[in-house]
């Protein structure tokens, strides 16, 4: 299975991606840029680059948000963590993988290093994201219930073929390398029963990791060439029974069909399987112009394989600890979104999650599960808001907001980077910024993408 990835990826080259492909891929690479540069304005942040700094020498790198240049794997560590510190980045819906957020790091930083162009960063970032898409899609499900965040996992290996590409590689060297990173990708989720904060720094070490393997196979080390399939591989070691695996999707169709769009930009900073629910509650409340004295009780209904994600444990889910915990509950998140009407970068706030109103709210949620609901192919919500005055209100949102079903706009994404990075960058430096990501493949050198997303100075 890793010789016929590796032959595809030596032999695609940018003309090969279809133009959806190339201009998504923009897209996710500026709302990338715009999650990390948020993501270091928080007390996460801040730990991460403290660390970084100690634990990475100077290079050639830049860090997101700052003036700081670190080494190649440095930087896609610090990055890569920082994008995912609020839960703001895409998701593959089906196998539930943070794709871009380890991908875009990882290319910029070796692109700082290299000097690649624009067209060569574009597409070791759509290679990454597909090849991590498409293992996610092999067994769909069946890692987050076993406790594996399927981000830690799976996008180590996209991130390892598309730095052999970014090398020139050849397929026998990418093979050793999706060997080698097989023993470095992780990802455990008992982080969130107590909200404490590991899980955002899976991107970061997956960019880092995919990297590193490339860069040791480049040197002559060795990986196993079943790493995926095999005996004690990826999939044997960590589901044993092998439910509900279906190993021919990650080759079938390569090429033809890219299983990387069928991701969702993220409109919300919260678990994306929330987000039809955050929909409907504020179109609900949008509508009905109920306050939350209003409300008796809060039924959402939900498909079976969410319910250990985000709705259980009840009572861990009603009082989230910090805001990581509260960005993985249905409870919670429901809640403070009808309270106050928004969910945004500056939500899950410690007076919030203090908040005696909105944790009232928490404990009127409660959980219907629809075995018929879908997979998690399709993120669909259900809410019913009961009212004192007797009324009842449903509304049912069958897509996500951003997902190719319901997608946000190129005007949409480019809002959320704006909304993202004002409290580090200054509008018209942040206008320059897209402006050059959104003409990419018109670089010849992609080193200076970076240093764009500076501090404006006042």
């Amino acid at each position: 299975m890793s010789v016929s990835l590796s032959q595809w990826v030596a032999d695609i080259g940018y003309d090969d991606l279809p133009p959806s492909v190339i201009s998504d891929t923009k897209l996710r690479v500026l709302d990338v840029i715009g999650l990390s540069v948020a993501g270091g304005t928080t007390a996460f942040g801040a730990g991460v680059r403290e660390a970084g700094r100690r634990l990475y020498p100077s290079g050639p790198s830049r860090l997101l948000g700052t003036e700081e240049n670190v080494s190649v794997v440095g930087a896609a560590f610090i990055n890569g963590a920082l994008s995912q510190a609020l839960e703001f980045d895409d998701t593959h819906n089906e196998s539930i993988v943070h794709m871009s957020s380890p991908a875009v790091a990882a290319a910029l930083a070796f692109a700082d290093e290299s000097g690649v162009g624009g067209r060569d960063l574009i597409r070791a970032v759509a290679i990454s994201n597909e090849i991590s898409t498409r293992i996610g899609s092999a067994a769909p499900g069946q890692f987050h219930k076993r406790g594996f965040h399927p981000t830690g996992l799976f996008t180590p290996f996209g991130v390892s073929w598309a730095t052999g590409a970014l090398l020139g590689l050849g397929v026998e060297q990418m093979v050793n390398a999706a060997g080698i990173v097989g023993s470095f990708a992780a990802g455990l989720l008992e982080c969130w029963v107590d909200g404490t904060q590991s899980k955002f720094l899976h991107p970061g070490w997956a960019a880092q990791s995919g990297i590193s393997a490339a860069f040791l196979a480049q040197s002559g080390i060795t990986g196993p060439g079943q790493v995926l399939e095999g005996r004690f591989g990826l999939f044997a070691s960590h589901l044993q029974s092998g439910e509900g695996l279906d190993l021919a999707r990650i080759t079938r169709d390569l090429g033809t069909h890219w299983e990387s769009q069928n991701a969702s930009f993220k409109p919300y900073p919260a678990a994306h399987v929330i987000h039809p629910y955050i929909d409907a509650a504020l179109r609900l409340r949008k509508d009905y112009g109920f306050a939350a004295s209003d409300i008796a009780s809060i039924t959402c209904t939900v498909a079976p394989y969410i319910v250990g994600i985000v709705c259980e444990p009840r009572d861990e889910k009603r009082r989230p600890r910090t805001d990581s915990h509260g960005r993985v509950s249905m409870q919670y998140t429901i809640a403070e979104t009808l309270a106050l009407g928004r969910l945004d970068k500056n939500s899950y706030a410690p007076a919030s999650l203090r908040d005696p109103e909105i944790l009232a709210l928490a404990d009127k949620v409660e959980m219907e599960v629809d075995p018929g609901f879908p997979g998690p192919e399709q993120f669909m919500g259900k809410i019913r808001v009961a009212l004192h005055d007797g009324r009842s209100l449903v509304w049912t949102e069958e897509f996500n907001r951003g997902s190719p079903q319901n997608p946000l706009s190129a005007a949409d994404i480019i809002g959320k980077f704006e909304r993202n990075v004002p409290d580090v960058i200054a509008p018209g430096d942040a206008a320059r910024l897209v402006d050059v990501v959104l003409a990419l493949e018109t670089l010849d050198d992609a080193s200076g993408v970076t240093a764009l997303a500076k501090p404006s100075r006042g």
